[in-house]
Formats: structure tokens, C-alpha cells, sequence
């Protein structure tokens, strides 16, 4: 069971140094030929907008620190005081709790359908308003669709009540001849 290493085994070495020795200045380029050349400052103070950092982050920051904790023992102190209190009024508040939560609900759900209402009748007015142009135009329209189908019912009730007319009289003259000819046979009959 001997495996193949193909790749030889690596040491790396860590020099101990102290940490400051290590971060190098930065390059500076002098003259024309764009070759960096090291220039150690022995000048290391603090520039003046770090200064002035320190100066205004201190204290700021102090003070809101405090407020932070204030604020965090304030809440603990409350927070001490009010669980009884919550405890004991427990059958009360509950119940009040989820009237007040119902009633609110309520509240909200009506303004919904309150400004769904609003909504919707904004809707069909600004619908009508848009086709309120057209509006005559249909009315006549439909008024001249009406005269001719009432010119139409006209002229076939014309035409029916001129059949109905000829029926009428074939009718009556077929009950004329009739009369003449049962005249005729009762007075044969009869003589």
C-alpha cells in the first residue's frame, strides 16, 4: 500500500520579526525616468485630520456609549417593574389585547374596502366620461334601428291584416253560401 507522491514535500520558513519592521513607506517617483525610489521619513506624527478625528470621535463616542447604557438600564428597570404588573392583570389584558387587535383589524379591513369602493367608482366615472362623447351618436343610432324595425312590424301587420282581411271574407262568403244552401235543401225538404 505505498503511494506515489508526485509532488516533493514544502517547508516554508517564517522569519520572526518585530511587527513595525515590516510595513515598508510608500514609493515615490522623482525625476523622469519613472524609477520608485525609497525616502524614509523620520517624520512620523499624526497628520492633523487624524488628530482631529480622535479629538471629536472621543468624546462623541463616549457620550453615546453612556446613553446606550442608560437606555439599556432604563428598559431593564421597566421591564422589572411592569412583569407583575403584567402578570397579575394577565385575564385582563389579553382579552383587551385582542379587542383592540379585532377592532383595529376591523378599522383597516372597512378603510380597504372603503378605498376599493372609491377606486372602483373612480373607475366607471372616468369610463362614462370617456364615452360620453359617443353617446349621442349611439342614442341615434339606436333611434333609427327602432324606426325601421318598427317599419318593418308595420308593413307585415299591413300585409297580415290584408290576409286576415281576404280570410275574413272567403270566410263569410262561404257562410253565406252555406246559409243559401241549407235555404235551399230545408225548403225542398219542406215542400
Amino acid at each position: 500500500m505505498a503511494t506515489d507522491r508526485t509532488t516533493p514535500h514544502q517547508i516554508q520558513v517564517h522569519t520572526t520579526t518585530r511587527r513595525y519592521d515590516t510595513i515598508t513607506p510608500p514609493l515615490h517617483y522623482e525625476g523622469g525616468g519613472g524609477v520608485a525610489t525609497h525616502h524614509y521619513s523620520d517624520n512620523k506624527s499624526p497628520s492633523t485630520s487624524q488628530v482631529l478625528a480622535v479629538i471629536t470621535g472621543l468624546p462623541v463616542g463616549g457620550i453615546l456609549l453612556a446613553l446606550a447604557g442608560l437606555s439599556l438600564l432604563g428598559t431593564l428597570t421597566g421591564l422589572a417593574v411592569t412583569t407583575p404588573l403584567f402578570i397579575l392583570f394577565s385575564p385582563v389584558i389579553v382579552p383587551a389585547t385582542i379587542v383592540i387587535g379585532l377592532a383595529v383589524a376591523g378599522f383597516l379591513t372597512s378603510g380597504a374596502f372603503g378605498l376599493t369602493a372609491l377606486s372602483s367608482f373612480s373607475w366607471v366615472m372616468n369610463y362614462i366620461r370617456q364615452t360620453q362623447g359617443t353617446v349621442p351618436e349611439q342614442l341615434e343610432s339606436a333611434k333609427q334601428g327602432m324606426a325601421d324595425v318598427v317599419g318593418y312590424v308595420g308593413q307585415k301587420t299591413k300585409e297580415a291584416g290584408q290576409k286576415t282581411k281576404e280570410v275574413g271574407q272567403d270566410i263569410q262568403s262561404k257562410a253565406q253560401d252555406a246559409k243559401k244552401t241549407s235555404t235551399t235543401t230545408t225548403a225542398t225538404t219542406a215542400a
